[in-house]
């Protein structure tokens, strides 16, 4: 570390180069002391002067192109630390071998792939409900504008479960929560793979529907209804359970948060309804 250190003023910025600069320097050496020693003695001898001076660039040149190459895996491992500080992932881990320089791109690349592992993963947590694991508002969010970036023909349907403060009271929050995994497993199981579904918060779900109609949307959610309210295997003994929903346009991520106050109140209407209904915002 001393002789980095001292020799740091040389290519502050190139550890390549400064390796350069004192390998072409030794490789001289040689040809400075020829002309050292016909100095001195007097005695020139031209020819071999010449011939020394062309081996002495040949060399340095072979030497200068193979040193530039090994010193690449130092390059690669720089730009995978890079890459990793930006969030992404290292797609191909390049094979060292099992020199100093072999050993430092193999741990680079490990080191490098499991940081982004840890990342990936907290990332995924952040962006999953506990409970139901499916994604929480936030990752319903982030994958909401991934799909809304251009014009899209969306429906967005907020789902809330009827009654869920009963089931609680009477059955315990154990088989409320039961009741909310069953139903996340359900919803995700029913809606295609396009779909976006989330657990909103409480005993709310929000489902978007990529490249639908709202009229394709309603009929989407009245099966999904009719289909939960048959079902007696929800985890609340053998009560029935049903949802009401609403339902609300939306083209461009900008338009998601009045979106979601039209779905709401949609939603509330479907409630005052009577529950166990669908409705579309404006009807």
């Amino acid at each position: 570390m001393r002789f980095y250190k001292a020799t740091a003023f040389l290519f502050p910025r190139s550890y390549e180069r400064r390796v350069l600069f004192f390998c072409f320097g030794a490789v001289h050496i040689p040809l400075i002391a020829c002309i050292v020693l016909q100095a001195i003695t007097g005695q020139w001898q031209p020819a071999t002067l010449l011939t020394l001076l062309a081996a002495t660039l040949v060399g340095t040149g072979l030497g200068l192109a193979a040193i530039h190459a090994l010193l690449a895996p130092i390059g690669e491992a720089t730009a995978m630390l890079a890459a990793i500080q930006n969030g992404e992932r290292i797609p191909v881990v390049p094979a060292g071998g099992a020199d100093l320089v072999g050993r430092l791109l193999t741990g680079v690349t490990m080191a490098a792939n499991e940081t982004a592992a840890r990342i990936e993963q907290l990332v995924d947590a952040a962006e999953r409900d506990p409970l139901t694991g499916i994604r929480n508002r936030r990752g319903f969010l982030d994958s909401a504008e991934q799909v809304l970036r251009g014009r899209s023909n969306a429906v967005l349907a907020i789902i809330d479960i009827d009654h869920f403060k009963s089931i609680n009271d009477e059955y315990g929050h154990d088989t409320g929560d039961q009741l909310l995994q069953s139903l996340a497993r359900k919803i995700e199981d029913y809606l295609r793979r396009s779909d976006i579904c989330a657990r909103w918060g409480g005993e709310e779900f929000a489902v978007l529907l990529p490249d639908t109609t709202l009229d394709e949307a309603r009929l989407v959610m009245e099966r999904l209804r009719a289909t939960v309210a048959l079902d007696t295997g929800l985890g609340v003994e053998d009560r029935a359970v049903t949802f009401s929903c609403g339902l609300a346009p939306v083209r461009t991520f900008a338009q998601l948060g009045d979106a979601t106050k039209q779905a709401d109140a949609a939603l509330y209407a479907a409630k005052n309804a009577g529950r166990n209904q669908v409705h579309v915002t404006g009807s």
